[in-house]
């Protein structure tokens, strides 16, 4: 949507005050605003941040205006990319992340504001006759083409070349689009809906820290019959279904009846999201075609590797069959499993009936206990694997700075500094990896600041946030269970892509890439997660300091793998669903619930169960837009890069050289095709009807799923 403002996939980016001239001295560190920011020491800085960053933003249009050279119409083009994005992508680190109200509103205000002058740069005609007449410049370097192209390009997405009163259509639609996003996950934080359970004996005492008390009259009985006060009320739980909670509740609760009252409520809820994500649907479909594309999907994928949603629907459809097979036979074993332990024979597996049964399977095949798993993974070692994973791959450094006064949102934030021993520093990593009142419930990469070329001895360097919600106190230390360990290793990948690309432009910088290469990285780090060599560097249990058992490691593995298939068939489902709903529309409109159920019924194992609505609560939805098939291109080219660069071995200095010089130092500054060739060679990308898809043998081959 945002021509000087390259989408990152699903990754909110921001820009931070941070430029390294060629010298090692470390700046004084003397009172500054949020994330180096002098403009905010107060909420209110925010409307002077704005105000600057539209003032400089209007002198460089003026000087682009008068034509000067091309190449420095891409680098004043590249400065106004980087002032604008400097609001609206601080404004939205600080409204996910700022404990104080008045910061988040005023970050919501700067926000929507910057965001409307983007749409005046975006249909500037000076701006637009510039960059063609930079792209037809045959001199400039190949990054510089690049970027004349991907902003012309961009522009265009922004309706430059439509009529005026078209183009005032389009900008209301975009506005309309921005405000409908905001409102849609809103409502999935304000409403994640509760179910009330009696008697209270049926929720297991280890569950007990996941519900809150409630009590109720006993029907029928009055206070004389009942005798005392005290026993007037009973009790019972009130489990509140937010994602992250009824996951661990599905898995933990023995009793089929609470699974089935929490799935259900859990799927049902924001009941307003039907009405937003209907509009939505229809506001993008509209701009869209007001863009000249028959949907919202075509609009979306043309400058993708993908290139056109038949490509991507093609890649899907040959997925889904692929894993059809083994995810059917998973299906049945936990369909047999189940009936041996309830002692019904005839009995259906239920949706709600997955995470208990399948990690009472796991559980039994592996002896697995999560608590004795996370024994292993205290938050403050995870950080020091993070440290060592980049020492040992990029011969970095990755210590821990002091914050300014100011800079920081919350005392649990870290500030990190990335140095290499010749190259000097290269780049700051905020961590705030902690739960709280008030955060938003996100596990996210905000590239703060792109990387960027200022002058040839001066270059800015990528500043990033890497933001989760992990649970603890002082009195009770953050342990992770794996899963959040592999989220950490996801988004630090993203940060990774962040602060070793070396971009002429911030346009390009890290993950500011075409948006189904974005996910690359982080799916790649993943598998760091996963490797014993890896985990024995950092993985030390909290109280005898033990590394974690060679034997446990492969057991988790060995259960990660049990159910796979059931696991892969999902991320299809999710991403056909996104397809269909961002795809070609009827005159009368559709009913996304009714979609769902069929898309379920054609291309999973499970029932759909009538009344439930669970997309509306899948924000993937509003971030990505007809893009989340983005996560299985991921999937696929990270497995084949970890079987032929990194599975031999992964701590290489050699492995981390090939990295950084063939992967991760480009950004978005070449093609990502290219990219991928040079690092793996053939046979990682396969060319479909005008597109780029995957190969999926190596994926194929490490889910022992049979290729048709």
């Amino acid at each position: 949507m945002h021509a000087l403002m390259r989408q990152s996939a699903a990754h909110v980016r921001a820009n931070s005050h941070f430029i390294h001239i060629s010298t090692s001295k470390a700046p004084s560190i003397k009172e500054t605003g949020l994330y180096g920011y002098n403009h905010l020491k107060t909420p209110k800085g925010f409307q002077r941040f704005v105000d600057d960053a539209i003032e400089r933003s209007e002198e460089l249009v003026n000087y682009i205006a008068g034509m000067p050279s091309s190449p420095e119409i891409i680098r004043a083009m590249d400065e106004i990319s980087d002032t604008v994005c400097s609001v609206i992508d601080s404004a939205e680190l600080c409204r996910h992340t700022h404990p104080d109200r008045e910061f988040v509103d005023e970050a919501s205000k700067a926000g929507l504001r910057i965001n409307e002058f983007l749409h005046y740069l975006n249909t500037n005609h000076s701006i637009y006759k510039a960059v063609i007449k930079a792209e037809k410049d045959s001199s400039l370097t190949h990054e510089a083409q690049r970027a004349a192209r991907f902003l012309r390009m961009d522009l265009e997405k922004g309706g430059i070349h439509l009529c005026p009163e078209k183009l005032d259509r389009a900008n209301e639609l975009s506005i309309d689009i921005i405000q409908l996003c905001r409102e849609y996950n809103k409502n999935i934080i304000t409403d994640p809906g509760h179910v009330d359970i009696f008697p209270a004996s049926k929720i297991p005492k280890k569950m007990h820290h996941f519900v809150s008390p409630i009590y109720r009259n006993i029907p029928g009985a009055s206070k004389e019959s009942l005798g005392s006060r005290d026993n007037i009320k009973e009790k019972g739980f009130r489990i509140a279904t937010e994602p992250s909670t009824l996951q661990g509740l599905l898995q933990c609760l023995p009793d089929a009846g609470v699974r089935k009252m929490a799935y259900v409520q859990g799927n049902s809820v924001p009941h307003a999201n039907l009405e937003v994500l209907d509009k939505l649907i229809a506001t993008r479909h509209e701009f869209a075609q007001l863009m000249g594309y028959k949907s919202y999907a075509e609009f979306s994928l043309h400058s993708t590797m993908a290139a056109s949603p038949e490509v991507v629907l093609s890649f899907l459809l040959e997925m889904s069959k692929v894993v059809r097979p083994k995810a059917d036979q998973e299906f049945e074993a936990i369909r047999d499993f189940k009936r041996e332990k309830t002692g019904e024979p005839s009995g259906e597996l239920e949706p709600w009936d997955e995470a208990y049964f399948t990690w009472l399977m796991k559980s039994a095949t592996y002896k697995l206990d999560s608590s004795i798993i996370a024994s292993y993974f205290p938050l403050p070692q995870c950080i020091e694997g993070l440290k060592i994973l980049v020492e040992s791959l990029f011969g970095v450094t990755f210590h821990r700075v002091p914050l300014a006064p100011g800079e920081s949102w919350h005392p649990d934030v870290l500030k990190i500094v990335l140095h290499h021993p010749t190259e000097a520093n290269l780049g700051y990593l905020y961590l705030d990896l902690k739960s709280r009142k008030g955060k938003h419930p996100i596990c996210a990469h905000f590239a703060i600041r792109g990387g960027r070329r200022v002058s040839e001895t001066e270059y800015q360097l990528p500043v990033v946030a890497l933001v989760c919600n992990f649970s603890g106190s002082s009195l009770a230390p953050v342990r992770l269970n794996h899963f959040e360990v592999e989220t950490l290793f996801h988004e630090f990948g993203h940060a990774l892509h962040s602060l070793l690309s070396r971009t002429e432009y911030q346009h390009f910088s890290g993950t500011r890439v075409v948006l189904d290469f974005a996910e690359t990285p982080s799916n790649l780090f993943e598998s760091y997660a996963w490797d014993c060599r890896v985990l024995k560097t950092f993985a030390k249990h909290y109280s005898t300091g033990d590394v974690i058992p060679k034997e446990l490691v492969e057991s988790m593995v060995g259960a990660k793998k049990m159910f796979a298939a059931t696991e892969l068939q999902r991320q299809i489902f999710y991403a056909l669903v996104d397809q269909t709903l961002f795809g070609e529309q009827t005159s009368t409109g559709r009913d996304t619930m009714a979609i769902v159920a069929d898309l379920k019924r054609q291309h999973t194992s499970w029932t759909h169960v009538e009344g439930t609505h669970w997309h509306t609560r899948f924000s993937h939805l509003t971030n990505y837009g007809a893009g989340y098939y983005s996560y299985l291109y991921a999937k696929c080219f990270a497995t084949t890069i970890w079987q032929r660069i990194c599975q031999e071995d992964p701590l290489s200095l050699d492995t981390g050289l090939a990295l950084r010089t063939k992967f991760l130092q480009h950004g978005g500054a070449k093609d990502p095709a290219d990219i991928l060739n040079d690092l793996v060679g053939s046979g990682i990308v396969r060319n479909c009807s005008g597109g780029i898809i995957p190969d999926i043998t190596s994926l194929c081959e490490e889910m022992e799923l049979k290729k048709r």
